[in-house]
């Protein structure tokens, strides 16, 4: 396994995502992914059913549309890790999380689909990542207009799952 001990710098990703590599505990990248799995299913899955499409407040999100922005997060920040990994330059455009939300159909599907969705792509996820040298983990592109090394954007997973489990266990759970 790759060692991926070292936290990228405030240099390494735009301003607004240093809330989510904050979130991320010290240690190896690969094994804090690979860990919050288990227990984000776990507490997931024990959710009430009559919680699943509640919103806490008008205008939020139903439990299950947090968990599909936050499996629409991972997509996003895997594809620009697998694309600047690879030595890929073309700059790549945002995400625009309502856009995103707009388009999906969250609320058609059941919190158990969610969930198996979510797993697959952590371990797909994973198994990537655990493939990246320290040179590929160094390597950056451009998404949303600024620069981002492929080890910002494993901590971007990590910490983007951390926050929304905050919210969920806040005001849903």
């Amino acid at each position: 396994m790759t060692s991926t001990r070292r936290r990228p710098q405030p240099d390494e990703y735009a301003e607004f995502f240093a809330g989510y590599v904050d979130l991320v505990p010290d240690g190896d990248i690969i094994t804090i992914l690979r860990e919050q799995l288990e227990p984000t299913v776990e507490l997931l899955r024990s959710a009430p059913a009559e919680k699943h499409d509640f919103r806490y407040a008008p205008g939020k999100w139903t439990l299950k549309q947090v968990l599909g922005h936050v499996i629409d997060g991972e997509w996003v920040f895997t594809y620009r890790a697998l694309r600047f990994a690879r030595g890929d330059q073309s700059p790549l455009t945002g995400m625009d999380q309502n856009t995103l939300m707009d388009g999906a159909n969250f609320e058609e599907r059941t919190l158990e689909d969610l969930l198996t969705e979510f797993s697959h792509l952590r371990q797909a996820s994973v198994a990537l990542f655990e493939s990246f040298s320290e040179e590929l983990l160094d390597r950056t592109g451009i998404a949303s207009d600024c620069r981002f090394s492929v080890r910002a954007l494993l901590y971007f997973n990590a910490g983007h799952l951390a926050h929304h489990l905050g919210v969920l266990k806040t005001h849903y759970l």
